[in-house]
């Protein structure tokens, strides 16, 4: 039977939790509880009959790009593809309505997630754009002697008082913060969901205050012979200083009856070079936020540039064919100009290496020896590389 596309109602979150759960191999949750985060209309499911095979949806948010602060992101979340309907195109129905919906109706120049399989997406333009740090630092681990963590007293505090000023400060911080998201109370609900089957065995959330900053952890137990070694896992730290991160960061290291911190955190947390013996600081790295330009042109626009360039580039873009061709790419003071062009092209690249470069985390110059980028003018690519790096490395906060 033929395979259809249709978005979806509100009656259809039941039967469309079933089949993420399924393609997740997970045990079937209540559906109920992603109510408050469920947009029909901008959730496509594919049907083999009446049977619900495959989909995917997009949450309405902001993402926060270099130079320029929020933009509107189409937050890809919920794909899967039921067992016993793989390999038939359902995963690429999907793609295709989400991605040409959105050009077709001028919606979002940018779309982003977070995949479960790391081989999956780049067929479909998205390219890997952050990746997050998993990091073990013992505890008591000493700071530099000239390390600044002020007097502020830190505090541990309930979730009720804990909750506003989380959600005031992640507010005024996210917009110079490349890679995070905006953040709706129901956002907030899910990050921070801490029933019993959200913990995997860990403690309820902890709440931690600092004038200028906050912090947010759980606790797993390990008590041993010799004394306890439960681990701190944090979930967030956030401030507008870095006294207090640093302040937040010692608060974290010096917990009683703790041998371990362990957080999923930025590629270039500064906690490293915060220690005596940086070598304490276990680190590895993995992908965390892939993104797609569904509109080239819109989305290059969007954020500002490190330094001037002037550079046609010729765009290969099979899946989205409108981004497809030669575009002159103007930096001037930062912002960038665009502009549909026949001359020759300086730099020649894949619509997937342009994600991974959009928020400034990923060099176009290792893309070209990926064979991803290819220069065609001599110094192009080095010129074009340098204009797309921010300040920082981007960093998304959470799996949405």
């Amino acid at each position: 039977m033929a395979l259809t596309v249709r978005t979806l109602t509100a009656a259809d979150l039941p039967r469309f939790q079933r089949m993420v759960d399924s393609a997740f191999q997970s045990d079937t949750v209540d559906a109920e509880r992603w109510r408050h985060l469920f947009e029909p209309e901008r959730h496509h499911a594919v049907f083999d009959g009446d049977e619900l095979v495959g989909g995917g949806g997009i949450q309405s948010r902001e993402v926060t790009v270099p130079g320029a602060g929020p933009v509107p992101v189409a937050a890809v979340t919920a794909v899967g593809v039921k067992p016993g309907h793989r390999r038939r195109g359902v995963l690429t129905r999907v793609m295709t309505a989400q991605l040409h919906g959105l050009h077709e109706e001028g919606r979002e120049a940018v779309a982003a997630l977070w995949a479960s399989e790391a081989g999956i997406y780049g067929r479909f333009g998205y390219g890997l754009a952050a990746e997050f740090t998993r990091l073990s630092v013992p505890r008591g681990a000493a700071f530099r002697a000239n390390v600044r963590t002020g007097d502020a007293r830190v505090r541990e505090v309930e979730r009720d008082e804990a909750m506003p000023v989380l959600k005031a400060l992640y507010e005024e911080l996210r917009p110079g913060r490349t890679g995070w998201l905006s953040r709706v109370d129901a956002n907030w609900e899910h990050q921070l969901a801490d029933e019993e089957r959200d913990r995997g065995g860990l403690t309820a959330y902890r709440y931690v205050l600092h004038p200028d900053g906050y912090a947010v952890y759980r606790v797993r137990g390990d008590w041993q012979e010799r004394g306890p070694r439960n681990e701190v896992h944090v979930r967030e730290i956030a401030a507008r200083t870095t006294e207090a991160y640093a302040s937040l960061y010692r608060y974290l290291l010096d917990l009683d009856m703790v041998g371990e911190l362990k957080f999923y955190t930025a590629s270039d947390d500064p906690v490293t070079h915060l220690l005596v013996d940086s070598r304490l600081a276990l680190r590895s790295r993995s992908d965390a936020l892939w993104v797609r330009l569904v509109d080239v042109d819109r989305a290059l626009a969007a954020r500002r540039y490190s330094s001037d360039v002037d550079v046609v580039l010729e765009v290969e873009d099979d899946f989205c064919p409108w981004n497809a061709g030669r575009v002159r790419f103007t930096v001037k003071s930062g912002k960038a100009t665009l502009e549909r062009v026949t001359d020759d092209p300086g730099v020649r690249l894949t619509a997937q290496a342009l994600g991974a470069a959009y928020l400034g985390g990923t060099r176009l110059a290792t893309l070209a020896r990926a064979q991803q980028v290819h220069e065609v003018a001599p110094g192009a690519v080095t010129a074009l590389s340098h204009a797309f790096l921010g300040d920082h490395e981007p960093h998304c906060p959470e799996v949405f």
